[in-house]
């Protein structure tokens, strides 16, 4: 395509993945990172950006990342995306609004389970709940996320966040373990271990409560962190439920950090080719066509519905 896309965090696990991506599809990466451009420096972010066409911000903590990159996007003029799983600094993107597209959370947590939910509930206009079970097979956390999380939980002094009667609520509850059925089988998981799902879905659907879980063996790795080997799998089973109906779609795959990859360069490419609904902050089920995302990847993310 010989587009020039910016990625700043190249050198990170995720960072690398998408450059990989990004050279796979006939882009000219152009990484950056800490060592060019601090967050703090926006003359140095504008010379980092200087030729391309868009940039990813795979660098964390995005607390302190994202918006100075969106800011020198906007002086640029150009399309920003994040992988941002922190609940907090989603929340500070949206707020903060833009002038050019804008996509935080474009990854594994946040950006996936808002485009599947957006497709589940297809012709609804609204529903009552949506729940996004995450059954991991374990979790082998890079550094950058355990800093992010550490971030996250200082932010919010250590409570716990989710989104029920229509808000993000802090609280101290316990969180509720119980037995999934997933496609592929029972998992046991902790219900309201919440994701940046909780902030990109309520960003554009009328849903008062959205709940995640996770299986317990992952949260168990993300507690012992240890250095990564082999990949996880994964099975990420949706459900939106109005009334006494309920819809339901769930993808399978690979490795949390190689499948968003796929996922942040496939918004970077819809972007460029004019194939987005906003002209702003928006995520990922708002601004492009949620199942014709999800058709795009399904060799990476195939994906199963039931009714």
């Amino acid at each position: 395509m010989g587009h020039k896309i910016a990625v700043y965090g190249a050198s990170g696990t995720t960072g690398r993945f998408v450059m990989a991506e990004l050279e796979k599809r006939g882009f000219e990466p152009l990484p950056f990172g800490r060592a060019q451009a601090t967050a703090d420096d926006p003359d140095a972010l504008d010379r980092a950006l200087t030729g391309a066409s868009a940039v990813i911000n795979t660098a964390g903590p995005f607390a302190i990342t994202a918006l100075p990159l969106v800011a020198a996007a906007e002086r640029a003029g150009i399309p920003y995306v994040d992988v941002a799983a922190e609940i907090e600094a989603n929340a500070d993107t949206f707020a903060r609004g833009a002038s050019v597209p804008v996509v935080p959370a474009m990854a594994f947590f946040g950006g996936l389970a808002d485009l599947l939910v957006t497709a589940a509930m297809a012709d609804w206009t609204t529903a009552d709940s949506a729940h996004i079970a995450y059954g991991l097979s374990g979790w082998q956390p890079t550094p950058g996320t355990l800093t992010a999380g550490a971030v996250s939980r200082e932010r919010r002094a250590g409570q716990r966040v989710r989104f029920r009667d229509g808000a993000l609520q802090y609280h101290d509850d316990t969180q509720p373990t119980l037995d999934w059925d997933f496609p592929g089988g029972p998992r046991q998981v902790i219900g309201e271990f919440s994701m940046a799902d909780i902030v990109t879905i309520p960003s554009h659907l009328p849903i008062p409560s959205v709940t995640s879980y996770m299986s317990t063996t992952a949260a168990q790795g993300l507690s012992q962190a240890s250095a990564r080997q082999d990949p996880e799998t994964f099975e990420v089973d949706v459900r939106v439920r109005r009334g006494t109906e309920e819809r339901q779609l769930t993808i399978t795959g690979r490795d949390i950090y190689a499948v968003s990859a796929p996922l942040a360069v496939e918004a970077v490419e819809r972007l460029l080719t004019n194939r987005f609904k906003v002209n702003g902050v928006a995520s990922a089920g708002a601004m492009f066509d949620a199942a014709d995302f999800l058709s795009a990847l399904s060799a990476v993310l195939p994906a199963t519905r039931r009714a």
